[in-house]
Parts: structure tokens; sequence; C-alpha cells
């Protein structure tokens, strides 16, 4: 605990506040190391277990804590803005986070399947996990708007609609859009 107090300043490791911090080790397979922990406070603890607490303005913080050097920091960075993805500005932010290979497995290690049991497949039958970037395989009309999403187009950064197991969204033209996983492939 004295190594996450130094590392962090004795502050939440996402929203900076001081008040009832304590060790976070980060799920599924953390071993309780420095390196596999956070030093946060009781209010992103609980908005982080328990997803109906989210209180999405909270978590504006993470505009400046996704840019931390520790990796630990930028996995719960990218799930809480993967979770908040609909809401239309933690998109943004996701657009710009960059993770290498390792950390980003590791973002993604808790998010294959959500708390509904539902896992989204592609056409071909690859699993689908939130952040991945898939490719249209058609070209699609989207609703709503004046223009077709064209087959081959690159879809960055996925939210799985933990819902409907058929459903994703993705950005195409700069618009969120529902895509149906039958017509995506995932992307090597």
């Amino acid at each position: 605990m004295t190594d996450l107090h130094t590392r962090s300043g004795s502050a939440c490791e996402l929203c900076t506040s001081t008040d009832n911090l304590s060790a976070y080790a980060i799920p599924p397979n953390s071993d309780g190391s420095t390196e596999q922990s956070l030093l946060i406070c009781d209010i992103c603890e609980d908005q982080i277990n328990n997803h109906d607490r989210v209180d999405a303005n909270h978590w504006r913080c993470l505009n400046d804590s996704m840019w931390s050097q520790v990796p630990a920091v930028q996995v719960m960075a990218w799930r809480m803005l993967t979770r908040l993805s609909a809401e239309g500005w933690p998109q943004d932010l996701l657009d710009m986070l960059y993770l290498d290979e390792e950390t980003l497995a590791w973002a993604k290690a808790d998010s294959v399947e959500d708390d509904d049991g539902v896992i989204h497949k592609d056409s071909n039958g690859a699993v689908l996990a939130a952040g991945d970037t898939v490719t249209l395989i058609k070209d699609l009309d989207v609703k709503g708007t004046s223009f077709t999403a064209k087959r081959g187009t690159a879809v960055r950064n996925i939210s799985l609609v933990s819902s409907n197991e058929e459903h994703i969204e993705g950005r195409v033209n700069g618009t969120q859009i529902v895509i149906l996983t039958k017509f995506v492939k995932r992307a090597n």
C-alpha cells in the first residue's frame, strides 16, 4: 500500500480525490501487486463494482487520468470509458486512447462476456470484445442519416450492447450507430 501511495501522491489514481483511499486489485486475475493494483477512492470503487450506480459525470476525470503512464490506470480508464461509451464523450476519449497490445489485452480480459452472459460474435463466429475493430462486410443504409456505411469500412473501438448479442455500437463518418453483428467481421 505504501508503494501505491508513493506512486499516486496519496490521491485516487482515477479522479485525484484524497478522501477514503484504498488499494484496488484489478480483476479478474490480479495478484495484488502494485503493478496490478490502483489506489482509488471509495466513490470510484463503488461505481466500478456497481454498474447501476455509475454517474457518468464523475468519470469526466478520465480525460486526465487516461494519459497516465501506469498500465493499471490505463486499463481501468479504458474499461470505464468502454462501459460509458454510449454517453458520447467517452467514445471520443476512447478514440484518442492508445494502449500497447499487452495492456489492451489486459483491459479486454474483463470484457468479453458482460454481466448478462451475452456473448457477441461476428459473421464468422469470432467473439467480439468492447474496443475491438471490425470491418463492415456489406453496404448498410444508416437510418436517420443521409449516408450509407460502405462495405470495407473499419469501425474502431466498438462497444457491445449488453441487452442484445446481435448489436454493437461504433462510429461511422463521425456518427455513433448500432450495427448488427452479422454484418461485421473482426479485424485481426
